[in-house]
């Protein structure tokens, strides 16, 4: 059986293609059996990265394919240079902090989310994202089903869940109780991004019970990153 198939059979496509193009250009010849060995395990290890990245990403269902390098960093909307790039290190995600972008409709917001999410993708964090109101809608069939505690589950190990389009609708007292399980959940454990048009001190007046709308947004304010975007919609420049 010859290396080729080896590789092939052991799934190492790294090395495999690796080890194709040393071949085709017969670098190998020129390589000690160290040398070879480091080349081929690096290309496997860039190759493994790649494809939990490509995973990760697809399984968050972003809004936006969108990332870091491409955000505008322009001070005069509210994009502060030195807080996204804190927020790209990941150690909010570390820390299981939450992160609070808010601004008119059309200003950024969701791209941000988006590209916040894809690097914490590419550091080899599960993400998710969601619109809100869908999530909300999701929990009640989930509930319906009698599903509702696995899917609660599975958003608590979630290291990043993202909820987009907050506050577009006021919360009924069974959307405050749902809310109130996931931030209890995801309070200094796990980070959460929210996306809001409209700013954090109007929040509290989205909640049917102002009790429990201050328990939710003591967990979400506190330790909390700010991003308040602001200047002329975006798509009216498309």
């Amino acid at each position: 059986m010859d290396i080729t198939t080896q590789f092939t059979d052991l799934r190492l496509h790294g090395m495999h293609r690796r080890w194709q193009a040393l071949t085709e250009t017969r670098q190998h010849l020129d390589l000690s059996l160290s040398d070879g060995l480091e080349l081929l395990l690096e290309a496997e290890a860039e190759d493994r990265d790649n494809r939990r990245f490509q995973r990760l990403a697809r399984n968050a269902r972003f809004r936006y394919q969108a990332s870091i390098e491409e955000l505008r960093m322009d001070a005069s909307k509210g994009m502060d240079k030195t807080l996204i790039s804190r927020l790209a290190t990941g150690d909010y995600l570390r820390r299981g902090e939450s992160v609070l972008v808010t601004g008119a409709t059309g200003c950024g917001k969701s791209f941000l989310a988006s590209a916040l999410g894809n690097r914490a993708c590419m550091q080899g964090y599960k993400v998710a994202y969601f619109n809100l109101q869908k999530l909300l809608i999701k929990i009640k069939m989930a509930r319906l089903e009698g599903t509702n505690l696995k899917f609660f589950e599975k958003l608590a190990k979630t290291d990043l869940l993202i909820l987009d389009d907050f506050g577009l609708t006021t919360f009924g007292q069974q959307h405050c109780l749902d809310l109130m399980e996931l931030t209890e959940d995801r309070h200094a454990r796990r980070a959460t991004i929210i996306a809001s048009q409209l700013p954090v001190a109007s929040w509290y007046d989205l909640f049917a019970e102002e009790t429990i709308a201050d328990a939710i947004l003591d967990r979400l304010i506190h330790t909390s990153h700010r991003v308040e975007l602001t200047g002329e919609s975006l798509r009216k420049k498309l």
